[in-house]
């Protein structure tokens, strides 16, 4: 219990930091949320609870694939200017995309 108590404190302060950041410097807020924090945070905490190295590389392995693939959710972004959606529209679309995404990921890691 205490275990899952400072691994959410942790996370909650990452993103409330992020958060705090992105009215003062959102270019920097930008960066640091762009990095993988989540997933050096989410690595150590599942080694620490499990001790088990080989899930630890599959779960890894697994972020490699998908870290590229979730970056679809932007697409529709990107393009707003041609799409001419409004904000729900390329929220939508950027959810659809990542729906394929995932099945692209579950595609590519049976292949490795």
């Amino acid at each position: 219990m205490l275990l899952s108590l400072i691994k959410t404190l942790v996370a909650a302060a990452v993103i409330s930091f992020a958060s705090w950041l992105s009215d003062k410097k959102p270019d920097l807020a930008g960066f640091i949320i762009a990095l993988p924090l989540s997933t050096l945070l989410v690595l150590l905490f599942s080694y620490t609870e499990y001790h088990d190295p080989a899930a630890s590389v599959r779960f890894a392995r697994s972020i490699f694939v998908a870290v590229p693939l979730s970056l679809l959710f932007f697409v529709p972004f990107l393009l707003a200017d041609k799409l001419h959606f409004g904000f729900w529209g390329l929220y939508a679309s950027g959810v659809a995309l990542l729906i394929f995404g995932y099945f692209a990921h579950t595609y590519i890691l049976r292949m490795l």
